[in-house]
């Protein structure tokens, strides 16, 4: 780095250098966009703004906010608290909400801190939050009853903080796109009144009788309804039957009318939604990588040093740089990341190669070291000896596998039969001695803290299976287990069978797939869990009450579930009383019972039957919303990067390492099964000071061995940094503003903007 005092001379602001270097390169690893200030003290600000022990109680206080809704009224009577119980915790959570919020404006300059609309979205939420609660406690206490319209709002906290810059992502893009569809969902509703119409004109004056005996298709808006409900089949063949009863040539009309909404209308709504929305989503992942790219060039315009016949960072400065950004991240790792990006050997790597070391990053490798067993130190003579190796050459051997692998599929045979059976209690002691000799015995064979590394997630889940089982299989025989515990821990025994997954290449390949896939699921899940959310507190506002579950053989029990209006319903009579939003948990029940769309106009019709019809208006919006749009984007993008992960090879980036990791010879062999594969071939200096390379002349004990994960990426952006791989050119950095100076240069790196 060439400071202002001369070139390879440290000054006084190397330390302010390498912190500034650190925190941009953090950003560009995790894919942040949040705009602070260089000075000295905004940097300590903001680096501990990015760390987990204030990030980490964010999660908390979101959580316990949206929690709140099970304690309030209304709620289930075991949960209901007072009234000061939740006021008192939901303004402990605006308390953190805003010291989050100050905690930002101190590195943030404030012109672009009160610009910023997430900031505004919660300084508002917040003020309206305490307006509500002022309000609602004061009314309540006059005796007035009021609706707390605030909770509705509490999504807002989870989606404008930003630390959830994936959902808020998910929802800008779902804004985005629905311009681009409403012609196609006009068109789509435009088809179903057209064909209501028909409908109303064809068989409204024919006196026809439903099979509940109401009057069939004579009134326009129910003919609307039922046949919307129609494209969801829920209601098929129900509503063809009384006109395909008068005549068989009616059923011609409800055919074709399958084929234009339900088949054509709703896969190219399909379509329409998922390509527009990948095409925001795209632009949206080559913005964030340009922006990771600028970010880096920050970064390397703060260390660069003048070597050679141009600018470069140094192997020295790369690694400080590393260790400050990372960490957890060990001194061979480091080394084995440099050797990725220092392909010359030269002791320095460029701008292009500098920038490449967030994607690096983002890979996750497995490091393990190499050690002796205990048995080998302790007792070097038995372990060694002619019939332990034998012992263990069996262990190895694939048909000790497969042998346990036939006692699995055997043992199942004898779950799915009688429990009373005397012969079936008795063979389950032998299957569990069994699998807790094929425990002992990998134990006995491979180093345990190798065996229990963090990696090997199928030796944790059979030993812990195994346990589990022994555990459920001595309760089981106690008398004085209640039933729910017994079928819960009998449950336990039948997770058993999950074993064999790990037997099976394809298995295998289908469960690391979903878990490289999983942290965007996990996006997608906790978009559609905020719309959950909103629509089941506006659902408590509008029905709590009006329909009520009475458990048999209760007291209080009354008929039609507490309600006489329900009366002869297809609600009542097909025993759907506990689907009512009465409480929180009822009314995610019941939007659950929604999404799958069987029998939900039956739900509805419940709800209509209490009030009025204008309630299908808020099940029809809830079905458009989380079923038609949010459900098929989650799923279209689901099995697009399914597809990827499972049909493609590695990305550039991993071959680049998994080559290095082969021609260092520090490669993990797939074959070793309790491991994992890890079987040494080579070791690695991981001593504090600097690593010289590779050598191959150091004890067991100190072998290190690298492995990529079969979790692979880091971060969610870095899948779909991988899904558009093909389409970002490698050394673009994109379109920069007029004021943006990406290349900062060490001269320019001075006192008057560190302090």
């Amino acid at each position: 780095m060439q400071p202002q005092g001369g070139e390879n001379e440290r000054g006084p602001t190397d330390e302010e250098a390498f912190q500034l270097a650190a925190a941009y390169v953090s950003d560009a690893q995790f894919a942040r966009n949040i705009p602070f200030q260089t000075a000295r003290r905004c940097i300590w600000y903001y680096r501990l703004y990015t760390r987990w022990v204030t990030w980490g109680p964010m999660y908390v206080f979101l959580a316990l906010n949206l929690a709140l809704a099970f304690l309030e009224t209304p709620a289930k009577p075991q949960l209901e608290s007072p009234l000061w119980v939740t006021m008192l915790l939901e303004s402990l959570c605006l308390v953190a909400f805003s010291s989050r919020l100050v905690h930002l404006a101190k590195f943030t300059e404030r012109s672009v801190f009160w610009k910023d609309p997430k900031n505004i979205c919660v300084l508002v939420t917040i003020i309206l939050t305490v307006i509500d609660m002022v309000i609602y406690v004061a009314l309540t206490h006059s005796g007035y009853y009021i609706v707390r319209w605030s909770r509705a709002l509490r999504p807002l906290f989870v989606i404008n903080f930003s630390e959830s810059r994936q959902l808020r992502r998910s929802f800008r893009n779902i804004r985005r796109t629905l311009p681009e569809i409403l012609g196609v969902l006009v068109l789509f509703l435009f088809s179903i009144a057209i064909f209501s119409l028909m409908a109303f004109k064809l068989f409204g004056k024919r006196h026809l009788i439903t099979g509940e005996g109401k009057p069939y298709f004579q009134n326009y808006f129910n003919i609307f309804f039922e046949l919307y409900v129609l494209v969801t089949t829920s209601n098929s063949p129900d509503v063809m039957m009384p006109a395909y009863n008068s005549s068989s040539w009616y059923a011609i009309f409800f055919i074709i009318y399958i084929v234009v909404n339900t088949y054509l209308f709703m896969s190219i709504f399909l379509a329409v939604v998922y390509n527009n929305y990948r095409k925001h989503l795209k632009n949206e992942v080559r913005n964030s990588v340009f922006s990771k790219r600028r970010t880096m060039a920050k970064a390397f315009g703060i260390l660069r040093e003048r070597l050679g016949e141009g600018w470069a960072v140094s192997q020295q400065s790369w690694m400080q740089l590393v260790g400050m950004a990372v960490p957890s991240m060990s001194q061979a790792q480091r080394l084995l990341l440099w050797q990725v990006s220092d392909e010359e050997h030269t002791g320095h790597i460029g701008k292009q190669a500098f920038v490449r070391l967030t994607d690096l990053l983002n890979i996750e490798v497995i490091e393990t070291r190499g050690r002796q067993h205990p048995l080998q130190s302790c007792a070097p003579r038995v372990y060694s000896s002619a019939a332990s190796q034998a012992l263990r050459h069996v262990v190895h051997h694939r048909f000790f596998r497969y042998f346990f692998d036939g006692v699995i599929l055997l043992n199942a045979g004898f779950i799915a039969g009688d429990e009373a059976s005397l012969a079936i209690r008795q063979a389950e002691w032998l299957f569990l001695g069994l699998y807790v000799l094929e425990i002992l015995l990998k134990l006995y064979t491979y180093e345990p803290q190798t065996f229990f590394s963090r990696s090997n997630f199928w030796n944790w889940f059979d030993v812990m299976i195994v346990i589990s089982a022994l555990l459920a299989t001595i309760i089981v025989h106690s008398t004085t287990t209640s039933t729910q515990i017994l079928d819960f821990l009998l449950i336990l025994r039948v997770l058993r069978l999950l074993r064999i997954v790990e037997s099976f290449e394809r298995f295998r390949v289908v469960i690391h797939t979903m878990i490289n896939i999983g942290p965007t699921m996990v996006t997608y899940a906790g978009l559609i869990m905020v719309f959950y959310y909103t629509f089941a507190i506006l659902g408590m506002e509008l029905f709590q009450g009006k329909i009520r579950f009475f458990p048999a053989g209760s007291a209080d029990a009354q008929p039609f579930c507490g309600n006489p209006l329900l009366n002869g319903s297809k609600f009542y009579n097909e025993k759907y009383c506990k689907n009512n939003f009465n409480d929180l948990s009822s009314s995610f029940v019941l939007l659950v019972e929604l999404t799958v769309v069987n029998q939900w106009h039956v739900l509805a019709s419940g709800f209509v039957a209490v009030t009025n019809v204008g309630a299908r208006v808020y099940f029809i919006l809830f079905h458009m919303i989380v079923v038609i749009l949010v459900i098929n984007i989650f799923i279209a993008f689901i099995l697009e990067a399914f597809i990827l992960e499972y049909t493609l090879d590695k990305g550039e980036t991993e071959s680049a390492i998994e080559k290095k990791i082969q021609e260092l010879g520090l490669g993990i062999a797939e074959e070793d099964v309790a491991g994992n594969g890890m079987v040494l071939v080579d070791n690695m200096e991981t001593q504090d000071q600097e690593p010289s390379g590779v050598e191959a002349s150091k004890p067991a004990d100190s072998r290190i061995m690298f492995k990529i994960s079969d979790r692979r990426y880091r971060t969610v952006d870095t899948l779909l940094q991988r899904m558009f791989e093909e389409e970002l050119a490698p050394e673009y950095e994109g379109p920069y503003d007029d004021h943006e100076d990406i290349d900062v240069r060490p001269q320019q790196l001075t006192l008057d903007n560190l302090v």
